[in-house]
């Protein structure tokens, strides 16, 4: 039927995918699927005792930046005094830090304490856009906080105008309304 060489090669072969293209293909074929459920980390420390020392401290900082963050929330929204521009985005910039340390350390920690290695794909993937929408809000927020100290200091007889806490309430929704439109 073929002599020797390419011709009867190519016939073979053509014979077999005609075999396996029939109504029982489908023992012949192999699912050719693959989905990633989590990812392992890489760690930090090798022995349990540098585990326990980076989870001691990871906790200090964790701890240092919740005090932090939270004695000048309760400041700010405790002594009327303090109810102007300048104070109100400090305000703000203490609640966006608390919610970008909230993002990844705790996960770091308990890393740390139970020898782990993994994250999930959906733990991930939320870690990321939460950090993205923090560290956004942030820069927002602190590019307002320029603009608030540049009119404090070149224009301080428009500051009042400029500045009110109307104006300045929002422009912080207007930061965030940016931030949420990059993010997503």
């Amino acid at each position: 039927m073929c002599r020797q060489g390419q011709g009867c090669i190519r016939e073979r072969k053509r014979a077999q995918v005609l075999e396996h293209t029939g109504p029982g293909a489908q023992k012949y074929q192999m699912a050719n699927s693959s989905s990633i459920s989590e990812f392992l980390l890489l760690a930090l420390a090798d022995t349990r005792q540098l585990q326990l020392l980076h989870f001691w401290l990871l906790l200090g900082i964790y701890l240092a930046a919740l005090l932090g963050n939270g004695l000048i929330s309760t400041a700010v929204a405790c002594d009327h005094r303090l109810h102007t521009p300048m104070y109100f985005f400090l305000l703000n910039l203490a609640l966006l830090d608390l919610g970008c340390i909230s993002t990844t350390l705790p996960k770091a920690m308990a890393n740390a304490l139970w020898h782990t290695r993994h994250i999930s794909y959906a733990g991930c993937a939320a870690q990321v856009f939460f950090l993205l929408f923090f560290f956004g809000a942030e820069y927002s927020l602190l590019t307002i906080m320029s603009y608030d100290r540049y009119v404090a200091i070149c224009k301080p007889l428009h500051y009042g105008t400029l500045l009110s806490s109307r104006a300045s309430d929002t422009r912080v929704k207007k930061a965030q309304e940016v931030d949420k439109g990059s993010t997503t």
